[in-house]
């Protein structure tokens, strides 16, 4: 499984959290966020995953433009963050676009490795 991290913030850091959860299962790599939708679009890699302040819009706006928002989804905003089922779901759903909000991070990484690695 191939993740790429784009986002507009702590690129280094989320590889760094997915590497050390599932450095066995996945291969990640961080690029900005066209390089990592037009990725998931050519199908050079199979997640996206980016961070931003509000967990949508730096996280998500390009590839929400580019791959369409039935394929995109916040699994953490500072309002709310999903829980494991949510996640689950948005998986099952065949979500490849996920953003969150940084300082999330390390809460909904583990979760979204889950769901993914258990698909």
């Amino acid at each position: 499984m191939k993740i790429v991290v784009g986002g507009q913030m702590d690129k280094q850091s989320i590889a760094k959290l997915i590497e050390s959860l599932a450095a066995d299962k996945v291969t990640v790599e961080i690029k900005s966020d066209i390089e990592a939708t037009l990725a998931i679009q050519m199908g050079q890699a199979d997640y996206y995953v980016g961070a931003c302040s509000t967990g949508a819009g730096g996280a998500l706006g390009i590839a929400t433009g580019l791959l369409g928002p039935a394929k995109c989804v916040s699994i953490s905003t500072p309002a709310k963050t999903m829980t494991q089922q949510e996640i689950n779901d948005e998986v099952a759903k065949g979500k490849v676009a996920f953003g969150f909000v940084n300082y999330d991070a390390e809460k909904v990484v583990p979760m979204l490795l889950n769901a993914l690695l258990n698909k």
